[in-house]
């Protein structure tokens, strides 16, 4: 029985396996991230150690030999093995994958993710910001945040974590150059709420066209508003942040209730993943945790 001590280096092994799956010195350098003239001379090294040629070189790559066939194959369960007892030992955190817009996530969820891993270290949480609807088997998701009105089905668990109305923002600066909202430029999101605000806030006639910038998303306008180009809308605890540091100011005092509000969405089934709920049950605590009473209008 062979001691350790007759066993070949381990680099010089890695080098052996990566090259007999890729059959080309190359590619095998790629993977182990280092060049292909150090793995050629591991596996010379091997050779010379063993006494036994591993492969046929050919101008294009490589072909294993009868021997190095079957000492690749023998090895290659070696180091599954390998891998297997130390995932075993070291288990990698459970995934979770959430969809929300690329404005819940840079405005909310991005900014409170370090006391998410602090509470639960062990669930892997992965973000997917995307505008689009996501499918939770197709697209692999198993939570998403979206701005709706209820109901949204009875397969679905359905947790309401803002219900904040929706304000006026601008820059500071801006604001002591208007006498009022009216001598603001007006900065258009995808919500596209201002026709709203006006009718129901300002008891004015609802415009049939607004003009000013108008933005894909309600990140862009916001970052739009910081830079003193107009005012924009978005929901209260978006903005919380930029209102306490002063980045932002409220450039009017009223408030926009709609029906929408945001809700965190998952089948009932995924609910029984314990590293699901509690991703689930945390979005839920924080949020409530943020609201505060809504100012009067």
């Amino acid at each position: 029985m062979l001691k350790t001590d007759d066993l070949p280096p381990l680099n010089a092994l890695r080098a052996f396996e990566a090259a007999g799956r890729h059959l080309t010195f190359r590619a095998a350098a790629d993977e182990l991230g280092v060049t292909q003239g150090a793995v050629a001379q591991h596996v010379r090294g091997l050779e010379a150690r063993l006494d036994v040629l591993l492969f046929e070189r050919h101008p294009r790559g490589l072909t294993l030999t009868e021997a190095g066939r079957r000492y690749h194959t023998r090895l290659n369960q070696a180091f599954r093995i390998l891998t297997e007892a130390t995932s075993d030992l070291r288990p990698v955190p459970e995934r979770v994958t959430i969809s929300v817009t690329p404005t819940f996530a840079a405005k909310w969820l991005i900014p409170n993710m370090a006391d998410f891993s602090a509470a639960h270290p062990k669930v892997d949480l992965r973000v997917m910001a995307t505008e689009a609807l996501s499918r939770f088997q197709a697209d692999g998701v198993d939570i998403v945040v979206r701005y709706g009105v209820p109901p949204f089905g009875a397969s679905l668990a359905a947790q309401e974590l803002f219900r904040e109305g929706v304000i006026p923002v601008c820059s500071p600066k801006l604001m002591e150059q208007a006498v009022d909202l009216t001598g603001l430029s007006l900065l258009h999101d995808s919500l596209d709420l201002w026709p709203e605000y006006i009718e129901q806030v300002l008891g004015m006639t609802r415009p049939a066209r607004l003009s000013g910038p108008r933005f894909s998303t309600i990140t862009l306008a916001l970052d739009a508003a910081m830079a003193g180009q107009g005012v924009a809308l978005a929901n209260r605890f978006m903005v919380a942040r930029e209102l306490a540091e002063g980045r932002l100011v409220q450039a009017h005092d009223g408030t926009l209730q709609t029906r929408h509000s945001y809700h965190a969405l998952t089948p009932q089934d995924h609910l029984r993943n314990p590293s699901v709920r509690a991703v689930f049950d945390w979005l839920a605590e924080h949020a409530s945790v943020e609201m505060e009473p809504e100012p009067q209008s």
